[in-house]
This record gives C-alpha cells, sequence and structure tokens, in this order.
C-alpha cells in the first residue's frame, strides 16, 4: 500500500510567516507597499499581506506570482527567457491562467524540493524580485 501513497513535505505557517516578516521588512526599505503572499507546495495561500497603500490588483498578482514559481518550480522572471524566442509558446502561453511571466514569484525548496511558493507585487517587478528573495532568504 506504501507505492499508493505519496509523502508530502510543505511550508509550515511559522516558516511562511518568517518569510512574510523578512519580505515587509525589505519592502518598507526600499519604500514600496507590496501585497506577499506565501504559497504550499500545491498552489494554495498559507498566508498573505497587504500592506497599507499597496495597488489592490496586486493581491491577486502577488497570489498568481506565487502559484506560477511552484507550478513549475522556477522563479516568474526565468519565463519570459523560456518562451521569447519561441512564437507559439510567447504568444500562447502567456493567456494561462494565473501564469504570471516577469519577476516577484520564486519557489522555496528545501533539502532539494520545492515545499512552497512566494509571490510580491506592488512596486517595478525588479522591486518585487528583490523583496520576494528576502523572504526566500530568510529561511534556514
Amino acid at each position: 500500500m506504501s507505492d499508493m501513497l505519496i509523502d508530502r513535505k510543505c511550508l509550515s505557517l511559522k516558516a511562511a510567516q518568517t518569510m512574510i516578516e523578512a519580505a515587509m521588512s525589505k519592502a518598507a526599505d526600499l519604500g514600496v507597499p507590496a501585497v506577499i503572499a506565501v504559497v504550499d507546495d500545491s498552489g494554495n495561500l498559507i498566508t498573505m499581506v497587504r500592506m497599507d497603500g499597496a495597488p489592490l490588483l496586486s493581491v491577486e498578482l502577488a497570489q498568481d506570482k506565487a502559484y506560477t514559481a511552484i507550478a513549475f518550480g522556477m522563479a516568474t522572471h526565468e519565463w519570459f527567457e523560456f518562451i521569447k524566442n519561441d512564437p507559439p509558446l510567447l504568444h500562447g502561453i502567456v493567456k494561462t491562467r494565473r501564469l504570471v511571466v516577469f519577476g516577484g514569484g520564486f519557489p522555496v525548496s528545501l533539502s532539494g524540493r520545492v515545499v512552497g511558493g512566494i509571490g510580491v507585487s506592488g512596486g517595478h517587478y525588479s522591486q518585487d524580485m528583490e523583496i520576494a528573495e528576502a523572504g526566500v532568504e530568510a529561511l534556514p
């Protein structure tokens, strides 16, 4: 029967909160009111914060960036490089619901396994990336 089950590991709420705190601190340092979302290995929201002044559209974008990051185990900014020279993919896949192809979403891996993701929206995507990276780096 053990071959019928998968051993699943995902981020805990404590880990997600640690990431949120570090990302919020970086956002404050940059002067960027952001939405920061952390999802589990299945893309389900663990926790999210919308800082005062963060754009409303960023609520959905932050969650979608986190989801995109875990869906293929790659950061959202890597998607454009992956598709830019492939016209059918470039013009087709970008219509995929929840797929974001610019920076701000990162998978979170522990012990070589994707266990969750973080997505940030609120500033320019380069700022979102810095904020998200601070969240990832907060984990041991």
